[in-house]
């Protein structure tokens, strides 16, 4: 089953800065995106549902540090991401 990505004008704006800050990441960015689309549910992207103010969201690995948090409606097949970041910033 393929996902289709959503991405909202917000995220675009977060993730432009993000990978501005951090220029040496935009391959694994990329990659990280892309294996979503294919399958989140995939080990190496280690998606995990978030608790507390973040409940109802999940959050996938772009490497140790960093992450991709996002909306995951599994009956549309839809991702929307939400935030990017590290660690402190997305949660």
């Amino acid at each position: 089953m393929a996902y289709t990505l959503c991405f909202t004008e917000s995220y675009n704006v977060r993730a432009k800065k993000f990978l501005k800050r951090h220029p040496e990441l935009i391959t694994q960015y990329q990659k990280a995106l892309a294996l979503l689309e294919a399958n989140p549910f995939h080990p190496s992207l280690r998606l995990h549902p978030l608790r507390g103010r973040l409940a109802g969201l999940h959050s996938v690995l772009i490497n140790l540090s960093y992450r991709i948090t996002l909306e995951l409606l599994i009956t549309d097949s839809m991702i929307i991401p939400i935030d990017v970041g590290d660690h402190d910033h997305v949660y």
